[in-house]
């Protein structure tokens, strides 16, 4: 923190100004793969997926899907440190 030329504080605002950037980035991001997951025809229903159909109940659990975005997400967030 300095002080401008009236002796009055002044406070820098550039961290939380890439922060806000980033997080909006980050939510866009979210919003594409939500707006396009539905158009992907085997997201969610890849063999090892559990699901279990009673007769007051359906339990779903996507295992393999779960698996597959994590070795994707990891695989392109690697790419991007390695720099």
């Amino acid at each position: 923190m300095g002080r401008d030329k009236k002796g009055g504080a002044r406070f820098d605002f550039s961290g939380l100004a890439k922060f806000l950037i980033a997080a909006g980035l980050i939510l866009a991001g979210i919003g594409l793969v939500l707006l396009f997951a539905g158009k992907i025809p085997w997201l969610g229903r890849l063999p090892g997926d559990i699901l279990y159909r009673g007769k007051n109940v359906t339990f779903y659990f996507p295992v393999v899907t779960c698996l597959v975005v994590s070795v994707i997400l990891s695989l392109i967030l690697w790419f991007i440190n390695r720099r």
